[in-house]
């Protein structure tokens, strides 16, 4: 899949940090890496790269991989990018790349993991995971919980919201879903954001695509990917709500 407007496009992907300041939802990442002694870490969809540059501070050799090459300028323009090994492209970059990325700790956070639609490359992509880690390192994924239909919530009425930005101006967001399809355990949603910007009037627009797998259905395919001790955790900052899921790539394998 193509990565979204908001992803990719300069004008949207310039203002994606300043729409989104808080990051307190990465702090348990930061804690992990750091109670399991992490010295190595790949983030995939690393996006802007805010995760890769925290753990990047903190020591740890990191590589970040994205599809998104507005992304990817976005991060490698910012204090410090030059400690982190960006890569562009999914899953299957990965392959071949010299040196071969071997890492303790893989993190897949936000809406990284749901954005991975189609069954056939969410399998490529937890193989690939479990490839780049060391025996006995550790993959860390989240994703929401079906059963919370948080997209029910996304309508323009709830949504709506103007950002005062800095050197940009006024910036009126919000979001409409367009589809909602497939089984209740496992729906895929199709939404779209809009973004105004009172500047010079510019609307301009993002699609995106969500799978929100159950949680049976994410333990089952790390299991066939080859990971082991599976545990299942809420999202410190949305409980209820989203699942953070911790497999292990076997000692043996």
């Amino acid at each position: 899949m193509a990565p979204d407007a908001h992803d990719e496009h300069p004008r949207l992907v310039g203002v994606y940090d300043a729409l989104d300041p808080d990051r307190s939802d990465l702090q348990p990442y930061l804690d992990l890496a750091a109670a399991t002694g992490a010295r190595t870490a790949l983030d995939v969809g690393c996006g802007t790269g805010v995760l890769a540059l925290l753990l990047a501070e903190r020591g740890l050799g990191v590589t970040g991989l994205d599809p998104a090459a507005g992304s990817l300028d976005v991060a490698r323009a910012k204090a410090g990018a030059e400690r982190v090994r960006w890569v562009l492209g999914d899953a299957r970059a990965l392959a071949g790349l010299v040196p071969p990325v071997v890492v303790d700790l893989v993190t897949m956070t936000g809406n990284a993991a749901q954005a991975v639609v189609d069954d056939d490359d969410w399998a490529v992509l937890l193989g690939a995971a479990r490839e780049a880690l060391v025996p006995g390192g550790l993959f860390a994924v989240e994703t929401r919980v079906p059963q919370a239909r948080a997209w029910e919530g996304w309508t323009r009425e709830a949504t709506e919201r103007t950002s005062h930005l800095p050197g940009v101006g006024e910036v009126r967001t919000w979001t409409a879903v367009d589809e909602v399809s497939g089984p209740p355990s496992s729906p895929t949603v199709v939404f779209t954001q809009s973004f105004a910007f009172a500047a010079d009037g510019a609307l301009l627009t993002s699609r995106s695509v969500l799978r929100f797998r159950s949680r049976e259905e994410v333990v089952a395919a790390l299991r066939a990917a080859g990971f082991e001790d599976v545990e299942v955790r809420d999202a410190p900052d949305r409980p209820g709500l989203e699942l953070v899921l911790l497999a292990r790539r076997p000692l043996g394998a």
